[in-house]
């Protein structure tokens, strides 16, 4: 569900670390709990890895030990601001073969793109390029979902602006999800890319307030652990 999944979908290099989405039951908890002792990995940080803190919206990052992935980073995450539950991001879940023939399972592009709408500046360009790259891979053969995933997430003022010439029926009908499509109709690209930049300021806002909870639980298991 990050870095990882950004390169398999051709937006991104190279990621240093690793990050699931998983369901936080008893069952498959136990399931990843033997995983990551193959992996020689134990927590670093807080919180600990309880399924109290996965459920309240906690990343669990673990550090592994095994010669084969060496200080390799890995971060788990049961619930995400703006991002549905398990059971549905499973059911649209990408699955790719991977050389060797092993099946990777990602979050789905939209999903994927949800998900890094936080307040890191890493994440705002890394959107950009996913979008961009889906637009290049479909936009000769399109689907309707595509278009509309286009209009609803594109980051690229020129982008937008062609998209809507090519189809201004369903640019106007997602005027009220986002007004800014206003100015990809008129062709404006300054006025564009300040509403973007407006945008993402107002998500990254959402994303602080959601985390002022979580991070003050987080400095709490900090002190407590430190006495």
């Amino acid at each position: 569900m990050g870095g990882q999944a950004c390169v398999l979908y051709g937006a991104a290099e190279f990621s240093r670390d690793t990050d699931f989405a998983i369901l936080a039951d008893a069952a498959n908890l136990a399931r990843l709990r033997l995983a990551l002792d193959d992996l020689q990995a134990s927590v670093i940080a807080v919180p600990p890895f309880e399924t109290k803190y996965l459920r309240a919206g906690h990343a669990v990052h673990f550090r592994c030990q095994h010669p084969d992935a060496s200080r390799l980073r890995v971060d788990v995450m049961a619930r995400m601001r703006g991002v549905d539950t398990f059971d549905k991001l499973w059911r649209r879940r990408t699955t790719i073969e991977l050389p060797g023939g092993l099946a990777c399972d990602l979050l789905s592009l939209p999903d994927l793109v949800r998900a890094k709408k936080t307040q890191r500046d890493k994440d705002w360009p890394m959107i950009r390029r996913l979008v961009e790259a889906h637009y290049f891979q479909n936009i000769r053969k399109p689907s309707p979902a595509h278009i509309r995933f286009w209009f609803q997430e594109l980051r690229t003022p020129e982008l937008l602006i062609e998209l809507a010439g090519h189809d201004m029926k369903n640019c106007r009908s997602l005027l009220k999800e986002r007004p800014l499509l206003a100015h990809a109709i008129a062709g404006d690209a300054q006025k564009l890319e300040r509403a973007l930049t407006v945008e993402e300021f107002a998500e990254r806002a959402r994303d602080r307030l959601y985390w002022l909870p979580l991070r003050k639980e987080l400095e709490k298991l900090r002190h407590e652990k430190a006495g």
